[in-house]
């Protein structure tokens, strides 16, 4: 129907019921097309016979013509009829089904019971239309989202068996190889497992998990297969939350389409009061020559064309069907006030790891006084005994057969041990201090993290290791400014030097480091108090985020690798990670308000010259008819338009 379907929109907790209501959608959507085909052959068939085979045995019997046009009426009019009853009950008198129940039940009532049929057959083919669109575009945002793992080793009858993480229930035990994903929540049972979180918290440093903590959906497990007793089912994971989100999309509005409904909410009452005038007002004005079915007829007429079908349709569905095409682009909008909002988005502030940078740490650059096969063989073998993100860098770089006795940490500072009867140091410029190891000065001019080396307490060398930014970084800062952006920031907890080198090379205009998440909150309230009236974004991926990114007008997390907390904070979600998919979403943004903008324009020029038209008789039912449908069918092909766009 012309509303949206707010019957049709409820959210349910429980994926299975999920799949339920679609099955039951299907059989709904399957039944209305074939009513509508039904009543569309009997009046197809009632018009040739009265207008093109001219049969007399018809045209002249009332009661067979009546009967023959209420068969066809009746199965597309009842789901009308049924809404505008149970509206009525509530006290809800003035609305699009009303309407077209008023006008049909009129249409028949003075006798063109063609013209009733057609407006509500047109109009469910409108209805179906909508649907069909409607279900296209939760069909990408769900395909795209439910990328959980699909499968999960669990301990049944003394024997792991490899079934649905929905089957899982909580208690049970379940079994993660290496590199695999965590299906389920859960509390390990191993003695230590060590995992990929950046999933959860942004960061790619892998860590360690004792015996009885908690591990979560989404981890990687990184070494020995390990064991989890589940904490919690499969439907209460990040994903089904945001699923569930999606579902409930429709009830955040954007600002025109509140406008729109408002708009209906007050139109339909005068529009409905201008009918009863034209059919009332000439009986005064003309006297005897008043014909009662004439003006009433006029009056039937204009109450079809002013229905608000196209506005009420096509501003939603515009909107619905940009959240469509932005999930086939890997964005996820929880809301199309948030596609109105990335339209006009004025300042972008971004966090560096994870969002910027890969968030994963590579060899640069190394330097040495010896041999260099030699040199990253020996610190490999120390760096092997260390879970720390730069030492795996390095052993990952250079695999080595040496292996290293007496390794121990100094706290703070790196490690120490042996290679080849060598006493290695392997850290930081403080561990070569703490040992009064001289080494270059031009050292503490790097950029960089550095690790530093000492073979039997002489400095021989050091590697250089860094985030890498990511290949599409610097063409995000340029489409976001291609797109109206004014002002590019970096906030970053990393340290201020690195910031600022990252930040060159993206070119963005303002950049800081060394803040924790309470310093981010704050620049973000100076920047909205610097500039009240611009909107505002921040990007970022990690759970630290999670407060700035509820404070800004939009927030948009870094979803494939984002955190728990920052999707389920944030209003925007880029799947994949990119970061040049923000000028993407914008453009997304600005191709549905321009579609929109685009709707309520046509609708508003048709409807007020067809109710003109109307009112002076001038126009006839079959004209109302498909002014309305033609308008609001135009529309939706208009809205459905977008998902079929290249953006970006």
């Amino acid at each position: 129907m012309c509303q949206e379907h707010s019957n049709h929109n409820h959210s349910h907790n429980h994926e299975q019921h999920n799949h339920n209501n679609d099955h039951d959608h299907s059989h709904e959507g399957e039944n209305t097309k074939l009513f509508v085909g039904f009543s569309l052959v009997m009046l197809f068939i009632g018009v040739v016979l009265a207008n093109v085979l001219k049969a007399e045995w018809f045209i002249n019997n009332n009661y067979l013509r009546l009967a023959w046009y209420a068969v066809a009426y009746l199965p597309v009019a009842f789901p009308v009829l049924k809404e505008a009853a149970k509206l009525g009950v509530k006290g809800d008198f003035f609305n699009e089904f009303s309407l077209m129940s008023i006008a049909t039940i009129g249409a028949f009532a003075i006798g063109e019971y063609p013209e009733g049929v057609a407006v509500m057959v047109f109009y469910t083919i409108g209805e179906i239309f909508q649907e069909n669109a409607v279900n296209k575009a939760k069909g990408n945002i769900k395909a795209l989202l439910d990328i959980r793992p699909n499968e999960a080793t669990v301990s049944r009858n003394n024997q792991y068996v490899v079934v649905s993480p929905e089957e899982v229930q909580i208690g049970e035990i379940i079994q993660v190889k290496v590199g695999e994903k965590i299906p389920l929540d859960g509390e390990l049972l191993t003695d230590k497992g060590s995992f990929n979180t950046s999933a959860l918290t942004g960061e790619s440093k892998p860590n360690t998990y004792e015996k009885g903590e908690t591990v979560l959906t989404g981890m990687i497990n990184l070494q020995n297969v390990v064991e989890i007793k589940t904490t919690k089912l499969y439907q209460d994971s990040s994903l089904a939350k945001i699923l569930q989100m999606v579902q409930e999309a429709s009830a955040r509005k954007a600002t025109t389409e509140l406008y729109i409904r408002k708009f209906a909410k007050i139109y339909t009452p005068i529009v409905f009061f201008l009918a009863v005038a034209l059919t009332i007002i000439p009986y005064f004005i003309l006297g005897s020559e008043y014909i009662f079915q004439t003006w009433l007829g006029r009056a039937l007429v204009f109450l079809v064309i002013s229905c608000p079908c196209a506005l009420v349709i096509s501003v939603p569905l515009g909107y619905f069907g940009g959240i469509g095409a932005a999930s086939k682009n890997g964005i996820l909008f929880k809301g199309s006030n948030y596609l109105e909002l990335m339209a006009k988005l004025d300042i972008v502030v971004m966090d560096k790891t994870g969002t910027l940078t890969e968030g994963v740490f590579k060899v640069q650059k190394v330097e040495t006084t010896i041999e260099q096969t030699e040199f990253v063989s020996i610190v490999s073998a120390i760096e092997k005994q260390s879970t720390h993100p730069i030492a795996k860098a390095i052993v990952e770089a250079y695999p080595t057969n040496k292996t290293a006795e007496e390794v121990h940490e100094i706290s703070g500072k790196g490690l120490m041990g042996k290679v080849d009867n060598k006493e290695i140091l392997v850290g930081n410029t403080a561990l070569l201090k703490h040992y009064n190891i001289s080494y270059p000065t031009d050292i503490d001019n790097i950029v960089e993290s550095i690790v530093v080396v000492a073979i039997n307490k002489e400095y021989s060398g050091y590697i250089t290791i860094a985030d890498q930014i990511k290949s599409d970084a610097k063409e995000a800062i340029t489409l976001m400014k291609s797109m109206g952006v004014s002002k590019t920031v970096m906030l970053s907890g990393d340290k201020d030097t690195i910031t600022q080198k990252v930040a060159k090379e993206t070119n963005i205009d303002l950049a800081m480091g060394g803040l924790l998440p309470e310093g981010k909150v704050e620049q973000v309230e100076k920047l909205k108090k610097e500039h009240p009236d611009k909107s505002i974004a921040f990007v970022g991926d990690g759970i630290n985020d999670a407060p700035v990114l509820a404070l800004s007008d939009v927030g948009i997390a870094m979803g494939a690798l984002g955190s728990d907390a920052a999707i389920e904070t944030a209003d925007v979600v880029i799947q994949t990670d990119q970061p040049s998919k923000i000028a993407t979403a914008m453009h997304i943004g600005k191709e549905t308000r321009k579609i929109v903008i685009q709707n309520i324009t046509l609708a508003l020029i048709v409807k007020v010259i067809v109710l003109i038209l109307g009112a002076g008789g001038v126009a006839t039912m079959w004209e109302a008819v498909f002014a309305d449908v033609g308008v609001a069918l135009l529309a939706i092909l208009n809205a459905v338009r977008i998902q079929k766009m290249k953006f970006i």
